[in-house]
């Protein structure tokens, strides 16, 4: 990472450690759907639900880890998570499995554009490799959000 100053780094902390907080929010949620979807589709949206979780959780690691090594600290349990997250808490088990279509496609929307910030960030810091990085990221998300679209169509 090149030496661009305390500012950038700092702001790219940030934007990985709030990535970090999202991925695990919305891994939580869309398990939780997983566990509790029911209903003519359950077969379908459960599979989905679980390997959409799948993936997301698959991520957790890989960001903290990036974090680390620039030499940085992750968040450090609940309280910080939910602090740094953009993802709302749903605790409603009875929710509509058309509603947790959608909340789940809104929240991968917010996670696309947290993922955007990482790649502006990583870019203002000079480091490569994040840059690099986050265009899987950004690529998973997008195809999270098409198959969930598509489903509610």
């Amino acid at each position: 990472m090149a030496n661009t100053g305390d500012n950038s780094k700092a702001a790219l902390v940030e934007a990985l450690n709030g990535a970090l907080a999202d991925h695990l929010a919305l891994y939580l949620k869309t398990k939780n759907f997983h566990w509790h979807v029911s209903g003519p589709r359950f077969r379908s949206l459960h599979l989905m639900f679980d390997e959409q979780a799948g993936e997301l959780f698959g991520l957790v690691d890989t960001i903290a880890e990036r974090v680390r090594k620039i030499g940085e600290k992750t968040l450090t349990g609940l309280g910080s998570v939910s602090k740094a997250t953009n993802i709302a808490d749903q605790d409603d088990i009875n929710l509509a499995p058309e509603k947790m279509i959608e909340e789940l496609r809104d929240d991968n929307v917010k996670l696309l554009e947290r993922l955007k910030t990482v790649k502006q960030t990583s870019e203002d810091a000079g480091d490569n490799a994040t840059n690099g990085m986050v265009d899987d990221w950004i690529d998973q998300t997008e195809e999270r959000i098409w198959f969930l679209s598509e489903t509610i169509n």
